[in-house]
């Protein structure tokens, strides 16, 4: 699984970053993006579909199931 988080719509609510520290990377504003160059490791994806889900933009997708 592979996500990505899109810049444009990011409002930098840090949800994702509580839920799943370890998918995400949160700059110095507060906006978020993919860490591992958005690779989910195995037995991460519930995580993964636990943020995307609580993101108030919608700002998280799935690029590659």
């Amino acid at each position: 699984m592979k996500i990505h988080v899109i810049a444009d719509k990011c409002q930098g609510h840090n949800r994702c970053y509580v839920l799943a520290a370890e998918l995400f990377d949160v700059d110095d504003y507060g906006y978020a993006t993919a860490a591992n160059d958005g690779q989910v490791p195995a037995g991460m994806e519930e995580k993964a579909q636990l943020a995307i889900a609580n993101c108030p933009e919608r700002a998280i997708e799935i690029i590659e199931p």
